[in-house]
C-alpha cells in the first residue's frame, strides 16, 4: 500500500484564503489525543513545534542498500523513453526527406508526449495514489516496450502513420514515468538524501535525451539513398526495442514498491495514518488552491516547457545557421544535457545541505534567462564552438532546475502526494511545451531563430518574477523537525523544547523570503 493511501486523517479547516492541515497525535494505536498544525506562514513553526511536542512518538527509520537499486532501475527505464521521444526531431531533416512530411508533422512526432500527458496524468495519478508505485511503473516500462516494438515495422518511406502509432504507444509511457522522481525519493531515501535522490531520477530522463541527441545522428547518417536510408533507420529502432524489452524484463523481476521499514520521520509518520481517509479529488483542490504552489505550476511549466521547445527545434536551429552539421546538432544537444545533469547534481545536493528551496530555485531561473539570451544572440556568430560553450551554460541551468521543481513542490505541499503535485507539475510543462514548439516553429520560418528565441526568453523573464513571488513554506522539513524535537524530549516536557523549537523557528526563517 502507497504512502499516500496512509494519508491524512482530517485535512479541514479552512482560514481566509489558505488552509492549515490537522493531525492528530497518535498515542498508541487507535488513540489520539493532541493536534499538529502542518503551518502555512513565516511564524507557524515556532508555535507547532512549542505546542505540539508530544505529536508522534519517534519511529523507526532505516535506510535499505536496495534503494540505488530501484533508483537506476527507475533511472534506465526512463532514459529509455527519453531516447524515443527526440529519435525523430533531431536529424528533423532526414525523416522529412524519408517519410515525405512537412516540419510540423515532424514537430509533432516529438510534442505527441506532450499532448499524451495532459489528459492521461489524472488517472495515472490516481493509480499512482491507489495501486501503487510499482504497478506504474510495470505498467509503463509495458507500453515503452511496446511502442519501441511497433516502430521497427515503420522503416518505409509509406508507413509514417504506423511510426507515428508508435511513438504514440511510447508517449503514454512517459506519463507513468515523469511524476515518479520525487516519489521514489520520498519513499526509499533518507532526509539528507531525497533531493540528491531525486536528482539522479531526473537525471536517467536527461541522460536519455543526451543519448536521444547522439546517436540517431551517428545511427542515421543523411544518404542519399532510400533503402539504405531505411536499413540504418531500422537498425536505430532494433536497438532501441531491444534496450526497452530488457528494462521491462528488470521491472518485472526486481522493482518493489517501498521498503519495510521507512527511511525518515516523515514517512513514518504518514504510514500511521489511516487510507480510508485519503481523498484523491480533496488532495488536487487543495493543491489548487494553494496559492506558492500554483505560482510554482506555472513558472515550472514556463520553464520546462521552453526547454521542450529548444530540444525538439535544435536541428531547425542549428542547420539553418551551419548546413550539413546534423552530428554537430545531435552534439550540441548532448552539451546542453551533460551541463543540466551535472547542474541537476550539484543543485541536488545544495538542496540538501542546505534546504534552500526558493533561493535556489530563483537564483537558477534567472541565470536560465540570462543563458537563453547569450544563447540567442551568440548562434549566428558563425563559430559552431561557441554555440557549444553557450548552449552548455544555458543546459546547465535550464535542465538543473527540473528536480529543483520536483522537490520545491514537495515541500510546499507536505503531506499531499509527492506523484499528485509532481504531475501537475508536468502537466503545465507538456501545454507550455507544446504552445512554445508551435510558435517558435512558426516564429523561426517567419522572423529567424533570434525571433524565436528571444520569445522564450520573454516567458523566462515572466517565469522569473512568478518565482519571486512564492511565499516558501517548508512543509516536509517542519514535520522531521517536530520529529526530533520529540526524541529530545521523550517525557514530551514543553520547557525542556523550548530553547531548541526557537532556535528551529529562526533557521527556518532565514529560509523564507
Amino acid at each position: 500500500m502507497s504512502v499516500q493511501d496512509e494519508w491524512m486523517d482530517c485535512l479541514g479547516e479552512v482560514r481566509g484564503e489558505d488552509w492549515t492541515p490537522i493531525r492528530k497525535e497518535r498515542t498508541s494505536f487507535g488513540e489520539y489525543n493532541h493536534q499538529l498544525l502542518l503551518g502555512d506562514g513565516e511564524d507557524t513553526l515556532e508555535t507547532s513545534v512549542l505546542d505540539t511536542a508530544q505529536l508522534f512518538p519517534l519511529m523507526e527509520t532505516k535506510l535499505y542498500k536496495r534503494r540505488w537499486v530501484m533508483l537506476f532501475i527507475f533511472s534506465v527505464y526512463s532514459m529509455s523513453n527519453a531516447f524515443m521521444w527526440l529519435q525523430y526531431s533531431i536529424i528533423s531533416n532526414i525523416f522529412m526527406r524519408f517519410y515525405e512530411i512537412d516540419s510540423l508533422a515532424i514537430d509533432w512526432l516529438s510534442m505527441i508526449y506532450f499532448l499524451t500527458y495532459i489528459p492521461f496524468i489524472l488517472p495515472v495519478m490516481w493509480l499512482i495514489d491507489n495501486r501503487g508505485m510499482r504497478d506504474v511503473v510495470v505498467v509503463g516500462s509495458a507500453f515503452n516496450c511496446i511502442g519501441a516494438w511497433i516502430k521497427t515495422s515503420t522503416a518505409d518511406p509509406h508507413m509514417f502513420a504506423m511510426t507515428f502509432f508508435g511513438q504514440f504507444v511510447c508517449s503514454v509511457a512517459t506519463v507513468y514515468i515523469l511524476g515518479i522522481p520525487s516519489r521514489l525519493a520520498s519513499l526509499w531515501f533518507g532526509q539528507q538524501e531525497v533531493s540528491t535522490a531525486c536528482s539522479i531520477g531526473v537525471l536517467g530522463n536527461q541522460m536519455g535525451i543526451a543519448i536521444g541527441f547522439l546517436i540517431p545522428p551517428i545511427l542515421v547518417p543523411n544518404v542519399d539513398d532510400i533503402n539504405e536510408l531505411a536499413h540504418h533507420i531500422r537498425v536505430m529502432f532494433y536497438i532501441s526495442a531491444g534496450v526497452a524489452t530488457v528494462i521491462f524484463i528488470l521491472v518485472i523481476i526486481m522493482f518493489q514498491e517501498r521498503p519495510e521499514i521507512p527511511p525518515s520521520q516523515a514517512q513514518a509518520q504518514a504510514r500511521s495514518i489511516p487510507p480510508d481517509q485519503y481523498s484523491y479529488t480533496a488532495s488536487i483542490l487543495r493543491l489548487l488552491c494553494n496559492k506558492p504552489f500554483m505560482l510554482l505550476m506555472v513558472s515550472y511549466g514556463l520553464n520546462v516547457g521552453c526547454f521542450y521547445a529548444v530540444s525538439t527545434l535544435l536541428n531547425r536551429m542549428i542547420i539553418e545557421h551551419y548546413p550539413g552539421e546534423e552530428v554537430n546538432a545531435g552534439r550540441i544537444g548532448l552539451t546542453i544535457i551533460i551541463a543540466g545533469m551535472v547542474g541537476s547534481l550539484i543543485c541536488g545536493i545544495w538542496l540538501d545541505k542546505t534546504k534552500t528551496y526558493k533561493q535556489t530555485t530563483l537564483f537558477v531561473y534567472l541565470l536560465t534567462l540570462i543563458g537563453m539570451l547569450v544563447y540567442a544572440f551568440t548562434l549566428n556568430l558563425g563559430h559552431l564552438w561557441v554555440v557549444f560553450v553557450t548552449a552548455g551554460v544555458l543546459g546547465f541551468f535550464m535542465t538543473g532546475y527540473l528536480p529543483l521543481g520536483f522537490e520545491f513542490a514537495v515541500e510546499l505541499t507536505y503531506p499531499e502526494s509527492e506523484g499528485t503535485s509532481s504531475g501537475l507539475l508536468n502537466c503545465s510543462a507538456q501545454i507550455f511545451g507544446i504552445i512554445f514548439t508551435i510558435s517558435q516553429g512558426k516564429i523561426i520560418d517567419k522572423w529567424g531563430t533570434l525571433a524565436g528565441n528571444i520569445f522564450l526568453s520573454i516567458f523566462l523573464l515572466i517565469g522569473t518574477v512568478m518565482t519571486g513571488f512564492i511565499k516558501s513554506d517548508l512543509r516536509r522539513q517542519k514535520a522531521n523537525l517536530q520529529a526530533e524535537v520529540q526524541s529530545l524530549s521523550p517525557t514530551g516536557s514543553l520547557s525542556s523544547v523550548q530553547d531548541y523549537g526557537a532556535t528551529a523557528s529562526n533557521g527556518s526563517r532565514q529560509q523564507q523570503s
